[in-house]
């Protein structure tokens, strides 16, 4: 299967997360909020310290769709029902 490709019969597609997270997620979880987190910040670091109108533009955007990643993430792990499961 490519790059690309639709999906087939044997992938499932979830419509909504469900409503427990694993251990391993949950993990997992948290490394992608960080990494957010992290790529937010560097990108607001580099807006404020560019002098270029529309590379400063591009850094407040990509700094913009991180911290919605972040919230995003939160948010579902917040919808879970209790913490983590084993």
């Amino acid at each position: 299967m490519g790059l690309f490709s639709q999906p087939n019969e044997q992938q499932l597609m979830y419509p909504e997360p469900p409503k427990m997270v694993s251990t391993k997620d949950f993990l997992y979880f948290k490394d992608m909020m960080s990494w957010n987190l992290a790529a937010a910040k560097k990108m607001n670091w580099a807006a404020q310290n560019c002098q270029l109108p529309d590379l400063k533009k591009e850094f407040e955007t990509a700094a913009q769709m991180h911290a919605k990643h972040f919230n995003e993430l939160l948010k579902t792990l917040q919808q879970s029902e209790g913490g983590p499961v084993s």
